[in-house]
């Protein structure tokens, strides 16, 4: 009688989901090499190839893929088992990245309702641009990351697109002036195209400040001294968004998407994605339906 490990299966089912080792071993919490045994004394008990090692990125097998259906529903059962009969609460920490621009006024509200579902579950919060929270993401640092984009990566899912607004000082003149007075972000992936949006319109600009500092931007925004670009919906209550009247150039719709939200990782983590649906996408829809 061959018997298999849930704990091997979890690791599979991670290698699966992530696309990798070295990320799945980052989400495990276990070295990359704990990790690989794991798989190889998997692949020795079952005596198939589960994973496809000719390419520069492991694919699953045929067989890989028949056992990833099972693992699932064993690794769910096994956590379902668990939770009904040591009625233990839940404990640990999970990892959260959002870049800094929608963090208001979504995620604390996302805080506040996890905290009560799970109150001794520590939420990390990583406040980064997307670029940074990607890399981070991609090296199992983070769980789950929010990114503001123009495209999706696969393994993601788009929570909701909203166009990117120019902002500034509540009643504020910086935006007639000439050159257009800018203040970003050094990472900040809307720059590029606020840019080439200003460039097509044949708008002079000038980068008055650059920093990786959100606070001095949006000081400066406020002050009247330079505008700045956020996507709508998430601008805080000393900036607004600049009537223009078609004087500035319309910017690109972004998208804010989730990355590491597939089901099957846990209550935890399968909860906490489900609150960041409703905060961004349910606000989206909402204002689809009154439009």
């Amino acid at each position: 009688m061959r018997n298999l490990d849930v704990t091997t299966l979890r690791s599979f089912v991670a290698v699966a989901d992530s696309g990798g080792v070295t990320r799945a071993a980052g989400f495990l919490h276990l070295t990359q090499s704990a990790v690989s045994m794991q798989l190889k004394r998997l692949e020795e008990l079952l005596g198939v190839d589960l994973l496809d090692r000719s390419g520069r990125t492991i694919a699953l097998t045929a067989s890989g893929e028949q056992l990833l259906v099972y693992a699932r529903r064993m690794v769910a059962l096994n956590d379902e088992v668990v939770e009904r009969l040591t009625d233990q609460a839940y404990e640990g920490e999970i990892v959260l990245g959002v870049p800094h621009d929608i963090v208001y006024p979504a995620i604390p509200q996302v805080l506040k309702q996890f905290h009560t579902a799970f109150p001794r579950v520590k939420v990390q919060l990583v406040s980064s641009y997307t670029r940074g929270l990607k890399e981070q993401f991609g090296r199992g640092a983070c769980d789950l990351i929010l990114t503001t984009e123009t495209s999706l990566d696969p393994g993601a899912e788009t929570l909701c697109r909203k166009p990117l607004r120019w902002v500034g000082a509540p009643g504020g003149a910086a935006w007639r002036q000439t050159p257009l007075r800018l203040a970003f972000g050094r990472l900040c992936t809307f720059r590029p195209r606020v840019v080439e949006a200003l460039d097509a319109a044949g708008i002079a600009w000038d980068v008055i400040v650059e920093t990786e500092s959100d606070r001095t931007i949006e000081a400066t925004v406020s002050a009247d001294l330079a505008v700045h670009t956020m996507i709508e919906g998430t601008e805080p209550p000393h900036l607004e968004r600049i009537d223009h009247g078609g004087a500035l150039p319309e910017l690109p719709m972004q998208q804010i998407n989730l990355y590491g939200a597939q089901s099957g990782k846990g209550l935890v983590h399968d909860t906490l994605a489900d609150f960041l649906r409703r905060a961004f996408g349910g606000i989206d829809h909402a204002r689809l339906k009154a439009g």
